[in-house]
């Protein structure tokens, strides 16, 4: 069954001033161990055209970015439509349905939440995070927003930093694809 938060990771993405950033933090950790320091949870799909972070299971998630893929192609870089077509072969395919993982897909007109329960989400302030320090990370963001000058990739990046200062599971080998 799916848990409905996933420990070892932290992607933000937020959509401000026009562009569209997505950051991820580097830490792979099985139970209470950290594996790795520098991962890449991000990935470009569709011509370069959205970018996909991803919480959970790596192998899940690259099977899962795959078929996301193949839908964007399918619908012609229609995120939407693509997210929703995952969003159903994901719930209902009896293989696809105990995959564990959470998507974040952003493009240059929106953000969306993919989930295996079926949820295609699409934030209303522009900002959504998911994994164990994905609600620091929305915290910090949200309140960038409305005090900061920094712009949508400074934003995640310093909302980034702060999730990792709070969550054990996250760190601060940040990585960030911006969307224009």
């Amino acid at each position: 069954m799916m848990s409905s938060e996933f420990h070892s990771t932290t992607v933000l993405a937020v959509r401000h001033g026009g562009k569209t950033a997505v950051g991820g933090d580097g830490q792979v950790s099985m139970s209470n161990t950290v594996i790795k320091g520098n991962a890449v949870k991000l990935r470009r799909l569709y011509k370069d055209q959205v970018v996909v972070g991803f919480a959970g299971a790596v192998g899940d998630a690259f099977n899962l970015m795959d078929k996301f893929d193949g839908m964007l192609e399918k619908y012609q870089g229609n995120m939407a439509k693509a997210a929703v077509e995952l969003a159903k072969m994901w719930r209902t395919d009896k293989y696809l349905r105990q995959l564990e993982a959470l998507m974040v897909a952003a493009n240059a007109q929106g953000l969306l939440l993919i989930s295996g329960t079926g949820e295609v989400i699409e934030p209303d302030e522009g900002v959504v995070g998911i994994g164990s320090g994905g609600t620091y990370a929305v915290a910090a963001a949200r309140a960038l927003m409305g005090h900061t000058k920094l712009d949508a990739k400074g934003i995640v990046e310093e909302s980034l930093k702060i999730a990792a200062k709070l969550c054990v599971y996250t760190n601060d080998q940040i990585k960030v694809e911006v969307i224009e």
